[in-house]
């Protein structure tokens, strides 16, 4: 794909100053941009740059005042870090258009395919489901019975979605998730062994929803597991049955949150953090990385941190004292030392 600077500019509502007609073809960092690549100029720090290399295209601020020639074309918009945003955005899009059957494929008689939709090589798609448009499978999808997949959606390779499980729009599930997994529902018994609660709940992730690649959401043992509006899930994050996690929460990698917890909207755990079932957290709550949550917070955008977490600033002043735990106990030693020996003199 290639792009002439007069086209990016139209795109981004800018102004072209050098040669309008220069082509592009790729995207970059500016400080690896070469003549052929497209590069952006948002962070004053790295202004020496554009002096120095030689890139097709970089698009800048409107009201940055240069100290120095540049042999670049330049595109000036009014915010060249979210017009640069906007380019990854399209590019990304055209990179991935896809569309059609490929085979071969298993679709169920029973299944309702919407239009415009692309449906990759070895994918399985069960009885009853319901597909919208302009939906993207990409190869070796498992989509079990009465599944549900709105509008807009991006399905990568190798998601399995196990029956019941509704999905809203423009939900994008990266590869390796399973969605709908049975949950962790053992009772124990007499002698010591385990029986299995059946799990026959189901999972609803809402709208604008994206969960990272080899995340784990299990369904409900009863009633749903539910995944709300606008969240954001990084890779490899356990998700157990009944959790509910509320709009806008943002979950970092390796984090486990237990069965039957609510997490309210606009959450921020940060990687590993462990939650355990049962409790709720408050919205707008942040918890630090490895925090262990083992008690409901009920106040609304507190940080935590610490396992078991407790209020982040008191957390900062811990850690300050647990870095002289080491001379606090030379200086312990010392004093006892001489105590003894006063004593004995």
């Amino acid at each position: 794909m290639q792009f002439t600077a007069e086209q990016i500019a139209n795109l981004l509502h800018g102004t072209v100053e050098g040669n309008p007609e220069v082509l592009v073809d790729k995207l970059s960092k500016i400080e690896e941009s070469c003549p052929s690549s497209l590069t952006f100029l948002s962070n004053p720090k790295y202004e020496h740059f554009i002096y120095e290399i030689e890139a097709g295209i970089i698009v800048i601020n409107e009201d940055l005042n240069l100290q120095k020639p540049v042999k670049s074309t330049l595109v000036r918009v009014k915010n060249a870090y979210t017009a640069f945003t906007e380019l990854l955005k399209l590019y990304d899009q055209l990179r991935n258009e896809r569309s059609g059957i490929e085979e071969p494929v298993f679709i169920h008689e029973t299944a309702q395919l919407g239009e415009g939709n692309y449906i990759g090589a070895f994918t399985y798609i069960g009885k009853q489901v319901k597909i919208g448009n302009q939906v993207k499978i990409y190869p070796q999808v498992y989509i079990g019975d009465d599944v549900e997949i709105g509008d807009g959606s991006i399905i990568f390779p190798g998601v399995k979605i196990y029956r019941d499980c509704k999905l809203g729009k423009q939900v994008i599930i990266h590869s390796g998730t399973v969605v709908g997994s049975d949950g962790f529902g053992f009772a124990p018994q007499e002698d010591g062994s385990y029986s299995k609660i059946p799990q026959i709940g189901n999972v609803i992730i809402e709208d604008q929803v994206e969960i990272g690649a080899n995340t784990v959401i299990d369904r409900a043992t009863l009633g749903s597991t539910i995944i709300r509006k606008g969240v954001k899930l990084d890779n490899l994050i356990q998700i157990a049955h009944n959790v509910e996690v509320g709009y806008n929460t943002v979950i970092a990698a390796q984090t486990g949150i237990s069965g039957s917890t609510k997490i309210a909207e606009q959450v921020v755990l940060g990687g590993q953090v462990g939650v355990v079932g049962h409790i709720s957290i408050a919205k707008g709550t942040q918890v630090q990385a490895q925090s262990g949550v083992n008690k409901s917070l009920k106040e609304e955008y507190k940080k935590w941190g610490g396992s078991p977490a407790f209020p982040y600033n008191n957390e900062l002043r811990s850690q300050v004292l647990y870095s002289k735990l080491p001379e606090m106990e030379r200086r312990i030693a010392e004093l006892e030392k001489q105590l003894k020996e006063k004593n004995n003199s």
